[in-house]
């Protein structure tokens, strides 16, 4: 599988709750910090639900 690198640039704040799980379920805690995870198919579902609020790039 390939890797991915998540960043999350925007805050969670005003956020509904099922999103900031997602991000917290990423390993996303903080504005400016990066994960470098599978790309399986739940994380790019995951991904996709939070997708205003990171930044995804290829490794």
């Amino acid at each position: 599988m390939a890797k991915i690198k998540i960043t999350q640039v925007r805050s969670d704040i005003g956020s509904p709750k099922r999103q900031k799980l997602t991000l917290e379920a990423l390993g996303l805690r903080k504005i400016n910090k990066s994960v470098e995870i599978e790309a399986t198919p739940q994380v790019l579902g995951m991904v996709t639900a939070v997708r205003h609020l990171v930044k995804v790039d290829q490794l």
